[in-house]
């Protein structure tokens, strides 16, 4: 089940909001819990029990270490145990078939893929979990006494499929005690129709422009055309991404939880570290906290530190799946953080600020094309097509897809910018009948946004959550 769906929007949640606001104040966890058990389960009814399994295995060995505070060989013994269940579960499901292919490719095998599908999420809710032994084993976080509750935390169904990705000890107080005002309630529900707007007038128009590029032939398609199809693509991954967290974070709030940010508005970037600062927020950050730092961060020698660069981008890009081009994308930026921090990052701080946000965006562009294409030879072809290597030809019919799509991509781009803090500044200045008239405005144009997108979802079949694969 995804947030954009008339199942969502007109069965799902109204029956989740009936119950848990009905039933006793006392009965509202296990009315969360519930439902966001069948919400997983609505797509994968088998894989809910692997999630039920990994979290049982985590609780049980965070409530062994808690037992064992007086005996470090035991609590690292636990931290193992978790590592390695947790990593099997995520590598087995998600990484055997390309381990197998692999090998299949380089010595000649015919061994048989296990062909398993993907449970949706593991990799966000994996790290999740395990994201409270490591903080337990460090004493960053009290022990969670509670099973139900613990589930609670790491099946939340806003935020369960595509993150954020949340750690216990964010959530821990209002697992137990929360409080929902009617202001935080509105505010969460804008947040969550921003997302819903965000997703389908956008994200999904962009997405159709992306799947038409890539279906024209290399040799028809124009370096014009090529680079408007990554463009397309490029917008398209972030208002997709950042209205599934847009969603789960305005849900939350409905809910009385408070979700970190996970997009700090990427685009306006101007460098490869200011872009990393700003897009996924709760993965980089997870990644930093979990593995760049405990392998000695930049408090080590440069080569130690290259090498810790390293094995952060190869696991960011493994992260994101199980193929090659996620591989490659990973080591193109690991490789650009090394240039921009090592060589050329001083002189680009120097040059002025529209040449060093050209210089993001179009590495932006080119990393979200190898990000897009998962056969190699397909990728490179397209990034040649985009850097002339069949010509300078504009490619047919590009004047029909911008009158087609002129104004979805304008639009992309104006929402890419923090121009909603600007509005919220203006508008808190403004008092009395000005306020009402504006406020009753906002409220009138989300309506009929509400109105449109519900009409696109009747109406349209291309509505993918791409991050949902990860």
């Amino acid at each position: 089940m995804v947030f954009s769906s008339i199942p969502f929007l007109f069965f799902f949640f109204p029956a989740f909001l009936l119950c848990y606001f009905v039933l006793p104040k006392q009965c509202r966890n296990y009315v969360l819990l519930f439902f966001s058990l069948v919400f997983y389960a609505w797509g994968e009814p088998v894989y809910v029990f692997l999630m039920i399994a990994v979290t049982f295995s985590d609780y049980c060995l965070g409530r062994l270490m808690h037992r064992l505070d007086q005996n470090p060989s035991g609590r690292r013994l636990c931290l193992i145990a978790s590592l390695v269940v947790d990593l099997l579960a995520l590598g087995f499901f998600k990484y055997a078939d390309f381990l197998v292919g692999s090998v299949n490719g380089l010595l000649g095998t015919d061994i048989p893929l296990l062909e398993l599908a993907l449970p949706i999420g593991i990799s966000f809710f994996v790290f999740q979990s395990l994201s409270y032994t490591i903080d337990l084993y460090r004493r960053e976080v009290e022990v969670e006494r509670s099973y139900l509750h613990y589930l609670m935390y790491v099946s939340l169904f806003p935020q369960l499929i595509a993150g954020p990705i949340v750690r216990f000890q964010t959530v821990r107080e209002e697992l137990h005690h929360r409080t929902i005002t009617k202001d935080e309630f509105f505010s969460g529900g804008m947040r969550f129709l921003l997302g819903l707007f965000k997703k389908v007038l956008l994200a999904n128009q962009l997405g159709m422009l992306w799947e038409t590029a890539k279906q024209i032939p290399t040799e028809e398609l124009g370096f014009v055309m090529a680079w408007l199809g990554a463009i397309a693509f490029t917008l398209q991954l972030y208002l997709d991404f950042s209205a599934y967290s847009d969603m789960a974070i305005g849900l939350g709030q409905m809910l009385g939880f408070h979700f970190m940010e996970n997009f700090n508005y990427p685009l306006i970037a101007d460098s490869v570290t200011d872009f990393w600062r700003r897009w996924h927020i709760s993965l980089s950050t997870w990644f930093r906290d979990y593995v760049y730092i405990p392998l000695g961060g930049n408090r080590c020698n440069k080569g130690r530190h290259l090498f810790n660069i390293a094995v952060v981008w190869f696991l960011t890009g493994m992260w994101h799946g199980a193929s090659w081009n996620y591989v490659l994308w990973g080591v193109y930026y690991g490789v650009l953080l090394c240039l921009e921090k090592f060589i050329w990052g001083k002189g680009l701080k120097k040059c002025p600020a529209i040449f060093r946000h050209l210089y993001l965006v179009v590495i932006v562009i080119v990393g979200f094309t190898i990000f897009a294409i998962e056969d190699l030879g397909s990728a490179f072809s397209y990034l040649g097509t985009m850097f002339f290597a069949n010509g300078v030809s504009v490619g047919d019919n590009l004047s029909f897809y911008l009158q087609n799509y002129g104004l979805v991509l304008a639009g992309a781009i104006l929402i890419s910018m923090p121009l909603s803090g600007w509005l919220k500044e203006k508008v808190s200045h403004l008092k009395g009948a000005a306020k009402t008239i504006v406020s009753s405005g906002a409220c009138a144009v989300c309506l009929v946004l509400f109105l449109i997108t519900v009409s696109y979802l009747v109406a349209d079949t291309y509505n993918p959550f791409l991050y949902f694969r990860f």
